[in-house]
């Protein structure tokens, strides 16, 4: 049920949940104060007929009179009925009365109104022996009045008990007038607080209904941010979120369109070099293992292209904030790579050294593996045979610092400008040019930098440092 309630309550409007949020508390104390005024009126109508009550048994006490004298002394009531009528004030209550004697005998009245049994207040309202409380006769409750008289006379004196009993018909009418008169007044202002809420709302959310009109009418290629000066200040940070999240989207979608038009435009020629070879092959133009030979080179060329495409694209979607990524040691991931490709530096016979101490990073292991294979396989390409090749990993300050150093010719100013763009490569015989852009989007992917530097002995350049930085993964505590 509060399950079912909640679902309910969460697909309410904003100013259906206003109206029931100011409302249902509103309603719930004027129910609680209408209870408490009945309450309160009714105190009040007993105070102000209490005191007719009171008037009706002392008008009866000054008809009492005394008869006999000593022990014999007896009391005598002659209390004709019609010496209540003037207290009748109305034709919905009706009056009861008995007058006991000296001694608890009963003396005038209604026998079987039931007597009094109680105390007399120690601080009563007034300056009477007397005492009020609710009853029941006849089956009707009554407001009961209990008068002690003293009553003297020539022979004699005594103590007579007077109780005189009032139907509450018209005290619950007057209460109930009371309370709907107030009950009306609280639900007009129920009404009005209803009506403001809802003028309120309608017009404090007309920007909100206009903003998800211009949404709806916008082109599906529009990510433009969303320009909404009316709206109220706390719908603020929705916008900022919104623009946010559209600018993603606009990134995502331009990456999408340059990924398909680089992949359209980079296939296009390994592909036609395919369909000549084998046409080629089948024309009897070349010895069939030499075409054999060069269709596997240009196949391979093709797939090292489509992985490194590939490749850039998950390094593109890592950008995309939200997925929590696990933690890697980036040292051991470095010495995997360097012992994948040792058969080429074996090949070409540099003197290699490395140097590695454990740095923890938070990525995904093939982030880290992609990043260091690109760097040291180009390392590799442009180093000379017999040269140095170098690879340092250290940490220092929260940051993992990776140097590649190779014994290559170092690069271009022009180079340097251009090689961190897709399909820009150094050397074209010796790549497609996506290696660097690859490393470069999974280093700012995970927070990090990189750069290219020219090493260099007086004006001779002897290499390039590859210098890559990342930071380190935070400890859990």
């Amino acid at each position: 049920m509060p399950s079912r309630l909640a679902r309910r309550l969460a697909g309410l409007s904003m100013r259906a949940r206003l109206l029931w949020g100011i409302l249902l508390p509103v309603g719930l104390l004027v129910a609680v104060n209408a209870v408490s005024l009945y309450r309160e009126t009714l105190r009040a109508v007993d105070t102000a007929y209490d005191r007719t009550l009171l008037a009706s048994a002392k008008s009866i006490g000054e008809l009492l009179g005394v008869d006999g004298s000593g022990d014999e002394a007896r009391l005598v009531a002659p209390v004709p009925y019609a010496a209540l009528e003037a207290f009748e004030t109305d034709g919905r209550s009706r009056l009861y009365f008995k007058v006991r004697g000296f001694k608890g005998e009963m003396v005038s009245g209604y026998d079987d109104l039931p007597s009094w049994t109680g105390q007399l207040p120690v601080q009563g309202a007034y300056p009477a022996l007397v005492d009020f409380y609710d009853a029941s006769f006849r089956g009707e409750p009554v407001r009961m009045a209990v008068l002690l008289q003293p009553v003297s006379g020539q022979t004699g004196m005594g103590l007579a008990t007077i109780q005189v009993a009032e139907t509450l018909d018209l005290r619950r009418s007057l209460a109930r007038q009371v309370l709907l008169h107030t009950l009306w007044r609280q639900a007009a202002l129920l009404a009005v607080i209803a009506i403001v809420v809802w003028a309120v709302v309608q017009r404090a959310t007309r920007p909100v209904r206009e903003l998800s009109a211009a949404l709806r009418e916008r082109d599906a290629g529009d990510f433009s941010p969303l320009q909404a000066p009316d709206l109220p200040v706390e719908l603020t940070p929705l916008i900022a979120a919104t623009n946010e999240a559209l600018a993603r989207q606009a990134r995502l979608l331009e990456h999408q369109k340059r990924f398909v038009r680089d992949a359209s435009h980079q296939l296009r020629t390994p592909l036609a070099v395919l369909k000549v070879q084998v046409q080629s092959a089948r024309q009897g133009d070349v010895e069939p293992l030499q075409a054999l030979a060069e269709i596997a080179t240009t196949v391979n060329r093709a797939t090292q292209l489509a992985n490194q495409m590939l490749a850039l694209a998950r390094a593109e979607q890592m950008r995309q904030p939200g997925e929590a990524m696990p933690t890697q040691d980036w040292a051991e991931i470095t010495r995997a790579v360097a012992l994948d490709l040792a058969p080429l530096i074996a090949k070409q016979g540099l003197d290699f050294d490395i140097r590695t101490e454990p740095a923890p990073i938070a990525s995904h292991e093939w982030a880290l593996r992609e990043l260091t294979r690109n760097l040291l396989h180009n390392a590799i390409q442009h180093t000379p045979a017999g040269g140095r090749l170098a690879i340092d990993l250290s940490v220092d300050a929260g940051m993992a610092r990776l140097l590649i150093a190779d014994g290559g010719t170092g690069l271009t100013a022009e180079q340097q400008a251009r090689l961190f763009l897709p399909f820009a490569a150094g050397d074209t015989g010796k790549g497609s040019g996506l290696g660097l852009a690859i490393c470069q989007a999974l280093v700012h992917s995970l927070g990090g930098q990189i750069e290219l530097v020219n090493r260099s002995k007086g004006e001779r350049v002897t290499g390039l440092d590859a210098r890559v930085q990342l930071p380190l993964a935070q400890r859990r505590s």
